[in-house]
């Protein structure tokens, strides 16, 4: 990966070498870190972060769930974000805010100093260049998400990560583009960083909160722009095998972006090509930065 010149690292935008921490900070140890990833688009008025402060809320309501206090408000938080995408003149750009706890004593609750950076990168396509119009290779992982009331899965928190880097590296080992998750419950998740949609008859159909799923922007934004288009979508509790059944597949998140599943543990999905619902639904997505879709919630901010 190719690095930017510039990073903003707690409160001042610096070279990007000189922002380090100590190896015995709390986070390193513990997974005590919150953080988003988001992402600026190139549009025909300039570069536009998608979404910008629902990405920041959701980043101060994961801080609250672990009684981390992020000592900048949300919208020093967001002109930082506007701020890094400008002083590395990128015209497009994968954004990380990560707010974490430092290095001070090693307990467990311990009281340490909350570190806070913004990193914007020159990021690419999260599952590969041809992942958006061929579709991906997919399989069931063998590790479940976590139980509720174990880890909150609706907090944005580095060590919820564990369980989808156990997750994406199994498929990984096996030959498969992503992993999917099933809950405590047997019933179907999310993928190891993405939100899933399956397509039965025309209409969506997407695993709940109580899915141990991270209730994502992306998956939020797919929502209201397939019923703006008159797509009706269905939020409830799905069983594996509707994996092997549906008509299409989808896995979306700020990285993955809308990504097709062409086949699950080697079984196709429909015909194995992604379907006109998911091309609909990019369509509509990618619209919003090339002006063919409007932008009538006002989920652009420009840089």
């Amino acid at each position: 990966m190719q690095f930017p010149e510039k990073i903003w690292h707690n409160g001042t935008i610096k070279p990007w070498a000189e922002a380090t921490t100590h190896v015995m900070a709390h986070a390193i140890h513990y997974g005590s870190s919150v953080f988003e990833g988001l992402r600026a688009y190139d549009t025909p008025k300039g570069p536009a972060i998608f979404r910008l402060g629902d990405h920041t809320r959701r980043l101060f309501k994961s801080a609250r769930i672990y009684d981390i206090v992020i000592p900048y408000t949300p919208g020093q938080i967001d002109a930082a974000c506007r701020d890094i995408v400008a002083a590395n003149g990128l015209r497009s750009a994968y954004l990380r805010p990560v707010a974490f706890r430092g290095a001070g004593s090693i307990g467990l609750a311990a009281e340490t100093p909350i570190d806070v950076a913004v990193a914007a990168l020159d990021f690419g396509r999260y599952l590969g260049a041809e992942a958006l119009e061929q579709g991906i290779d997919a399989c069931v992982s063998s590790w479940q998400r976590f139980a509720p009331n174990t880890v909150p899965a609706g907090a944005k928190a580095g060590g919820n990560y564990l369980s989808g880097q156990l997750v994406t590296r199994e498929a990984r080992r096996h030959g498969y583009g992503e992993g999917i998750a099933l809950a405590s419950t047997g019933l179907l998740s999310e993928g190891a960083g993405e939100n899933l949609f399956l397509v039965f008859d025309g209409a969506l159909h997407t695993t709940p909160a109580s899915a141990s799923i991270l209730s994502g922007i992306t998956r939020d934004s797919i929502v209201k722009l397939a019923r703006d288009a008159g797509i009706e979508v269905v939020e409830r509790d799905i069983p594996r095998e509707y994996l092997y059944l549906c008509d299409e597949l989808l896995m979306c998140g700020t990285a993955a972006e809308i990504t097709p599943l062409r086949s699950v543990d080697g079984k196709p999905v429909g015909d194995g090509v992604p379907g006109p619902v998911t091309r609909r639904l990019q369509q509509l997505f990618f619209g919003l930065f090339d002006g063919s879709t409007a932008d009538t919630r006002g989920w652009l901010e420009y840089v």
